[in-house]
């Protein structure tokens, strides 16, 4: 498992990649996370309904070719494409989101952030029903992209925009608003070894 750290891009460019990646990707290419921030956006799934982006305001909307529904990706989230080969990890689509979902959960556990997933929305949500971490994946060649997008400290005020996930009123939390770390770089690393562990690698290597 191969982690890339890509900084701070806009959405597009990345999507772009992460086409290509696993459009030139063949059965001996190693796995990848890439971790990155994105400039504000909205990202419109491929069952996105337009009812659900209520007032986006000058932050564009992205339609792209993810499962689900509208989100929001923006400073001080950590969003995490997730390329990974299926058939060599032996993943079906709902065992590869329940492994992401652990791997998240496991990290927020780290932080005394109480969490579980839900059978009808994929994702991570506190005890009391708030979302801290999104997922939305396409599969290609029997290969994932797309990936998931934790907040731990992004301003929520855009979330206000839409009905996330196709929610309406669905809250949003983030790890600091939840008395945990506020900046990425303090939960990266732990965040790599929990879905390297979740989705059965022994480590990750970083890319330099």
């Amino acid at each position: 498992m191969l982690v890339r750290s890509l900084g701070r891009r806009e959405y597009v460019g990345v999507w772009e990649m992460m086409q290509q990646f696993t459009d030139t990707r063949d059965e001996n290419t190693q796995d990848e996370l890439w971790f990155v921030e994105h400039d504000p956006v909205f990202t419109q799934g491929q069952a996105g309904k337009a009812e659900h982006v209520l007032a986006p305001g000058d932050i564009p909307v992205v339609q792209v070719d993810r499962g689900g529904q509208v989100t929001y990706h923006g400073p001080g989230q950590q969003v995490v494409y997730i390329m990974v080969n299926l058939k060599r990890l032996n993943l079906g689509v709902r065992q590869l989101v329940t492994a992401i979902e652990n791997g998240v959960i496991d990290l927020l556990k780290k932080y005394n952030i109480k969490s579980s997933a839900r059978a009808d929305a994929p994702g991570v949500y506190t005890l009391s029903g708030e979302k801290i971490c999104s997922i939305g994946l396409r599969i290609r060649k029997g290969c994932s992209f797309h990936g998931l997008a934790l907040n731990v400290a992004p301003d929520i005020e855009p979330f206000g925009r839409i009905n996330p996930c196709g929610y309406s009123g669905l809250q949003i939390t983030s790890m600091k608003l939840q008395a945990g770390p506020d900046t990425l770089e303090s939960i990266s690393h732990e965040l790599a070894s929990s879905l390297a562990l979740s989705l059965g690698f022994d480590g990750f290597s970083k890319a330099t």
